[in-house]
């Protein structure tokens, strides 16, 4: 069977559905092939037993109102599904650390306190130093929203008319492909502080402040300490996201297509000319966009059809380890009713920040959003972000007994943080689940499971969509700006601009920003 050319996205992640839905808006015929049965990639959701749970993100900001600098409120904005989801909005999350227990909170001052309590006022100084510090970084990070940007010269003219934003802010601008680290350097002495910064580095970009950008934490600066913002999750959890994505898509005439692996990216002539699916489906194209990782694009592609120096270097490129999952459904009787929806735990900063797992997050989206459990339930979702060594895994059966009891001994430090907030959570649970890194590679057809590459700040920055083979680009994680969700859906948001003429491009603006 064959279709009519036109444009393939390979993966419905984030990326690849926030491409592929703006694309659609704009008029090309799209058709989005997801291997899994499920769409949403690392985001997707799955029921089990009752329970909803996400199978990766579910720390979201900047979602629920229409103004927001969050590029994927501007893509949902763009495909007419921004009012379509509906978000609980929260302040709090719980922290577990060698300095003590507390909650803190966005949009507030809240967080001087607690290093007033925990530091004295030397750590408070600091603080106030590096806000000052941070603030006009934070303007410059907001002075040209994601969705005005594209990678040609028609960014000429989308740009253009937030010239004056930027020159104002161009001092601050020159920082921001520097390490966050420079800042700290230059600012903080307080060792807690620096700590707390390097968590929050590496839950934003997977690398510690040494090789996170400057302007991710000024954007997260600017989202998080604005007075009044909120942190966002969305009822009916990640799935209802990526329903949303997916109207997107559908709405404009783009088409999903769920089991539909794609074996290999077709070229001839030296320029793309579509896929060959596990199916033995042939789909035409005259372009692809890839949202695989840039390891696993490169298995798709014919020997030759790329430069071999491109090949080498791209598949150099540094990885992020994998995860280790623990989604548990459990009884919720008797527990507080002011559990937080999120927690982490540290057990030792002078491990490092990505110490195999020294870092665990939880999250109980149940507590904001109960249809995702039973009556009187609760669904959790426990993990190592990016931390879990895929060399444990690599080789073994995942049938074997091995495999079985290799899940238990390393979901063991998962258990025991999550037994710091429930301490009886072992005798509720009716429904656990284990995913490792091999989990992450079967289901998300991630190279060895990776969150992604692991590009330091210090290296530059991540590579442009575009390849050297003609019609092929990239999208997603692999791709500028990088890892994690706000700067997987920039990259599809800039992805489709680009390939968008100026005029539609435009008109797009006026209707998202006005």
């Amino acid at each position: 069977m064959t279709s009519s050319p036109g444009i393939i996205v390979i993966g419905s992640g984030i990326g690849g559905l926030c491409c592929g839905a703006l694309l659609a808006r704009y008029g090309y015929r799209v058709t989005v092939c997801e291997s899994h049965t499920i769409a949403g990639g690392a985001a997707h959701g799955f029921e089990r037993g009752g329970y909803t749970f996400d199978s990766g993100p579910s720390l979201y900001s900047g979602m629920s109102y229409r103004d927001s600098t969050n590029p994927l409120r501007h893509v949902l904005d763009a495909v007419g599904e921004g009012d379509s989801i509906t978000w609980a909005n929260y302040d709090t999350w719980g922290v577990r650390i060698p300095e003590g227990d507390f909650d803190t909170t966005v949009g507030n001052d809240q967080f001087a306190e607690v290093l007033q309590t925990l530091r004295g006022d030397a750590a408070v100084q600091d603080w106030r130093r590096l806000q000052r510090a941070m603030e006009p970084l934070g303007k410059a990070a907001t002075a040209l929203p994601p969705a005005a940007l594209r990678l040609d010269l028609g960014a000429l003219q989308t740009v253009a008319p937030y010239g004056w934003n930027l020159l104002r802010n161009a001092p601050a601008l020159t920082q921001s492909s520097n390490p966050f680290s420079t800042v700290l350097d230059r600012t903080t002495r307080d060792p807690f502080i620096r700590h707390w910064m390097n968590l929050l580095c590496f839950l934003l970009s997977g690398l510690p402040a040494e090789g996170t950008s400057t302007a991710e934490m000024a954007f997260m600066f600017a989202e998080w300490y604005r007075p009044g913002v909120t942190l966002d999750y969305p009822i009916g959890g990640s799935a209802a996201l990526i329903a949303a994505l997916v109207r997107g898509l559908e709405k404009f005439g783009g088409t999903l297509r769920l089991g539909a692996h794609v074996e290999q990216i077709l070229v001839e002539g030296g320029r793309v000319t579509g896929v060959a699916l596990r199916s033995g489906d042939i789909l035409q194209a005259d372009t692809v966009i890839s949202n695989a990782s840039i390891w696993d694009t490169l298995k798709l592609v014919p020997d030759g059809a790329l430069p071999k120096a491109f090949v080498e270097e791209r598949q150099a490129t540094p990885e992020c380890p994998s995860f280790l999952h623990l989604h548990l459904g459990i009884d919720g009787t008797g527990l507080p009713e002011d559990l937080a929806c999120h927690y982490i735990t540290v057990e030792d900063w002078a491990l490092g920040i990505d110490a195999p797992q020294n870092l665990i997050v939880m999250s109980i989206p149940s507590v904001l959003d109960p249809s995702l459990a039973p009556s009187g339930k609760h669904a959790i979702h426990v993990y190592t972000p990016a931390t879990e060594p895929y060399e444990l895994w690599q080789g073994l059966d995942r049938r074997s007994p091995e495999y079985a009891a290799l899940k238990q001994t390393r979901a063991e430090p998962l258990w025991r943080a999550l037994e710091r907030i429930i301490p009886d959570v072992r005798q509720r649970v009716e429904v656990e689940l284990v995913g490792t890194p091999l989990t992450h590679e079967r289901f998300l057809r991630c190279h060895r499971g990776s969150y992604g590459p692991a590009i330091s700040a210090q290296d530059g920055l991540f590579p442009g969509p575009k390849t050297p083979l003609e019609g092929l680009l990239c999208v997603g994680g692999s791709t500028f700006p990088g890892i994690g969700l706000p700067a997987v859906a920039a990259c599809g948001l800039i992805t489709a601009n680009t390939l968008a003429s100026v005029s539609q491009h435009r008109q797009m603006l006026r209707e998202v920003l006005g």
